[in-house]
């Protein structure tokens, strides 16, 4: 919902939910269609999870109301910059601690203790027992480390480093500042438990958004508003249960694709009037399938610019990466190459027949990556009105099936023929991402 007012050019957002993307709450805007999101993210999954009166397992920004996005539309947002603000953060393996949630640990915490649900906590020193209750005063964390560390970054957020015991007590004691917790954040910061398993790692920054995307239809809990973890909701003994079919109202806006970056552009489903298109889950880098669980969650600025495709339905999300992201056999054909293609064509009197092509990379989510293969496969079949056995072909020899996030969440992509790409109106979007294909310029 939204108060009717004047769409405007630019949206500052510095606000957030309480871990439930609910289509009824009011929305931050409208902005323009062509308009621009400014946003200063908090850190995803780590603090939130250590902060139990966040009911989704993370804490990503109110959504925004889009001029002229109506259910059945597609949303283009084009991730303009993405700049880190964290100095430091903590991360690492997790081990849920029984006896303090129903069900589910990211969505459903009780305090051993008093039995409060979703009780307030308030900061008791540093390490793990550190998190407490405010009613009764009980550790009340629902997770643990299992093996861990503490990242400090250099002053270009281009280079990450593991602390030591020493260092990581001092980014502790000072959680807040260091992580560059947005004033309206609410969650406990992670690094004040710090962990300083692993010491002296150094690691590449390249942060991208591990949460962007539009409003499920129905309430959804933010980290599961995807078919992995989703999947956790149906048949859960707690308020946020949900059935097999009801999961068709999520977005899958919890990508966790690490292509997801600047410069890149996501194609996200309307299924609420404004598409409310929220973000967060920053990271500093991640290698694909995010194995380990969880990756450097961080604070930062970020830019999009949205525009709204009317009449065009999507299943889920489909990502635009920028070129170097894209697998070798998905690039657009050089110049070069569609003279060598020209060539053989000739040989066989078959120009006439020849496709030119962009690719796309199709999102698909399940409880398990066969599922997600198989989800986004069908996915791209229905957008583009081919089989599935035809998207298995051309995803084998002119694609790739890649992890976004171990167990549920892959991209399908290939080069999809233009002829397809006109009829489901992304012509355009394509070509705006990686130029007109080879001798149609």
């Amino acid at each position: 919902m939204i108060k009717l007012k004047k769409a405007v050019e630019s949206v500052l957002v510095n606000e957030f939910v309480d871990g439930i993307l609910d289509p009824s709450r009011e929305m931050i805007g409208p902005v323009k269609d062509g308009g621009h999101i400014i946003a200063n993210t908090s850190p995803g999954c780590w603090g939130p999870m250590i902060t139990p009166s966040l009911k989704g397992g993370h804490e990503v920004t109110k959504p925004v109301y889009v001029e002229g996005a109506e259910p059945g539309d597609t949303i283009v947002i084009s991730i303009k910059s993405i700049r880190v603000t964290s100095i430091a953060t903590a991360s690492g393996n997790d081990k849920p601690v029984e006896g303090r949630f129903l069900g589910d640990p990211f969505v459903a915490v009780q305090c051993p203790d008093c039995g409060l649900m979703h009780p307030e906590t308030e900061l008791k020193g540093t390490g793990q027992t550190a998190v407490r209750c405010k009613a009764c005063g009980a550790d009340v964390t629902p997770f643990q480390f299992t093996n861990a560390y503490t990242m400090t970054f250099d002053d270009k957020k281009s280079i990450g480093l593991t602390l030591d015991q020493e260092g990581a007590q001092e980014v502790a004691e000072n959680g807040k500042h260091f992580m560059a917790t947005p004033e309206n954040s609410i969650q406990n910061p992670i690094v004040a438990f710090g962990p300083h398993d692993i010491q002296g790692l150094a690691a590449r920054v390249r942060p991208f958004l591990g949460q962007l995307g539009t409003t499920p239809s129905i309430p959804f809990p933010d980290s599961h508003n995807a078919g992995d973890f989703g999947s956790f909701l149906v048949g859960a003994p707690h308020e946020f249960a949900l059935t097999e079919e009801e999961l068709d109202h999520r977005t899958d806006g919890h990508m966790d694709i690490s292509r997801a970056r600047e410069g890149a552009v996501v194609l996200a489903p309307v299924k609420v009037p404004g598409g409310g298109v929220y973000l967060g889950d920053m990271h500093a880098m991640q290698g694909d399938g995010e194995i380990a669980g969880h990756t450097t969650d961080v604070s930062g600025i970020v830019t999009l610019q949205v525009r709204v495709i009317k009449g065009l339905k999507l299943e889920g999300p489909i990502l635009l990466p920028v070129y170097e992201d894209l697998p070798y056999l998905a690039k657009p054909f050089t110049e070069a190459e569609r003279e060598d293609v020209i060539r053989l064509a000739s040989c066989w009197k078959m120009t006439d027949k020849l496709e030119s092509s962009l690719p796309l990379s199709f999102v698909g989510t399940g409880p398990d990556l066969n599922q997600a293969t198989a989800n986004g496969m069908e996915r791209a079949a229905s957008l583009l009105g081919i089989t599935v056995p035809e998207v298995m072909n051309r995803t084998t020899v002119t694609g790739s099936i890649e992890i976004g996030r171990h167990p549920g969440v892959v991209t399908i992509t290939f080069l999809v023929p233009i002829p397809l790409l006109e009829k489901v109106k992304l012509d355009y979007t394509a070509i705006e991402q990686y130029g007109p294909p080879a001798g149609n310029s």
